[in-house]
């Protein structure tokens, strides 16, 4: 039985904090929605101390914004964003239109149809988050989405400049210089100035995220992508300084990011604690990573690996390091989670940045009904039929009509019976159920 040895917040006191920002989300979603673009330069004023005459940047400004980028950042930019198409690519390559001929004459199909305009996310408060802008707007474009809107918060009162080519190296066709909820608003209500877009997707606060839940339905999202997630499997494979890293490597992104160690050794355990004492002496976030340890760290002792499992299945984190002696058993048994990172070799930070999966993942549970942002997330399946002969229109028209009375659905029933009456040339009496074809012959 799983032993808890460090434990954050209460559920209770987090739900508080959750409901506090739903209020306040709410509030600035109805103004943004009254006031359109004043409301939208009031809260970038209030919220970022930015208010130009147009939030969306000009061609001449994108490329003052990457003139400032150096060389080397550029090229890692690149190399990151190669990475994160091939992936992609290949992704979309395992997606196919398919049609098929279920029955003589009866031909049924799906396409896959690209969203038609998204609005990407990028987050850049406390830390500018150029990988996002690979993540969001790269993988759409890959996708096909035929208008990708990117926007990401002002860093020192102007457009960060790495989030700025990464978002026109990914393929954006409009870049805005917005952040938070006025940002995610304006995309998904419109404004004066802004057309509003079919799909939001995109990591971000707690803010951002709860923004996202309230305008599901009005536009389609990813997922909801709060703050992060870590958790540590991990036995006497593996030491405390490289859990502690990790764990701490998470907890630096806000003062709410859950971070858990799941392990079967006490020694472990208890001496992953010391080194995370250890590491906030030095580590120069500290300051946000220490809280976010203190109020939302867990570290839970468990009896063995199956304990493991169970527990790490039920909390569904967002991002799951495995360092056991079995890791593909995790692999093959893990069902709740937005990703796996398998081994000491790899970590949560490439994936966040380099490697080529993607770092948007669901999180508060989310894991257990949704993976992450792919380049799926951004096309449609939607299916089609095709009667070909009068033998099939006749036949299937017939089963139809009988399973719409059956229900009670007359209406229903003679859009079948008129196939039968002029394919079939049967007589079938108004409002009733064709007879099957042996009993009507």
């Amino acid at each position: 039985m799983a032993t808890s040895l460090k434990s954050g917040k209460p559920e209770a006191d987090r739900a508080e904090d959750d409901a506090k920002v739903r209020g306040i989300v709410e509030s600035t979603l109805a103004q943004i929605e009254t006031g359109g673009d004043a409301a939208v330069r009031e809260l970038s004023e209030t919220f970022d101390g930015y208010a130009p005459e147009s939030f969306r940047l000009s061609p001449s400004e994108i490329e003052a914004a990457m003139q400032k980028v150096s060389a080397r950042d550029m090229d890692d930019i690149r190399f990151a964003q190669d990475q994160i198409r091939a992936f992609a690519e290949a992704q979309r390559a395992s997606m196919t239109d398919i049609e098929v001929e279920t029955r003589p004459g009866v031909i049924l199909g799906h396409r896959n149809i690209p969203v038609q305009s998204v609005g990407c996310y990028v987050p850049g408060g406390k830390f500018p988050m150029v990988a996002s802008a690979h993540m969001s707007v790269l993988t759409a474009s890959v996708a096909g989405v035929p208008r990708i809107v990117a926007s990401a918060p002002p860093v020192k009162g102007a457009p960060h400049p790495a989030i700025v080519a990464a978002m026109h190296m990914g393929g954006a066709h409009e870049i805005l210089c917005l952040g938070g909820i006025q940002a995610v608003g304006a995309m998904a209500l419109g404004t004066e100035s802004i057309e509003p877009v079919h799909m939001l997707v995109g990591p971000g606060n707690a803010f951002v995220a709860e923004a996202k839940r309230q305008l599901y339905g009005r536009v389609g999202i990813d997922l909801f992508a709060g703050p992060t997630e870590t958790m540590v499997i991990a036995d006497d494979t593996v030491d405390a300084e490289m859990v502690a890293t990790d764990l701490l490597g998470q907890a630096e992104h806000g003062y709410n990011s859950p971070a858990a160690l799941l392990t079967t050794s006490r020694a472990l355990a208890e001496a992953t604690l010391a080194e995370i004492d250890r590491l906030l002496e030095i580590l120069p976030t500290r300051e946000t990573a220490a809280v976010s340890w203190r109020d939302y760290g867990d570290v839970i002792l468990c009896d063995d690996h199956d304990d493991m499992l169970r527990v790490a299945n039920d909390m569904a984190y967002e991002h799951v390091q495995v360092m056991t002696d079995r890791d593909d058993w995790y692999l093959q048994n893990m069902h709740s989670y937005g990703a796996l990172f398998l081994g000491p070799r790899t970590n949560v930070a490439n994936g966040d940045k380099v490697i080529g999966t993607n770092h948007t993942l669901p999180t508060k549970k989310a894991g257990r009904y949704t993976g992450g942002l792919w380049v799926g997330k951004f096309l449609k399946t939607h299916s089609y039929q095709r009667v070909t002969t009068d033998e099939a229109a006749a036949e299937i028209g017939a089963y139809g009509s009988r399973l719409c009375m059956l229900e009670g659905f007359v209406g229903h029933a003679e859009q079948c019976n008129v196939r039968v009456r002029r394919y079939g040339g049967r007589n079938v009496e108004y409002g009733t159920a064709a007879a099957p074809l042996e009993a009507a012959e």
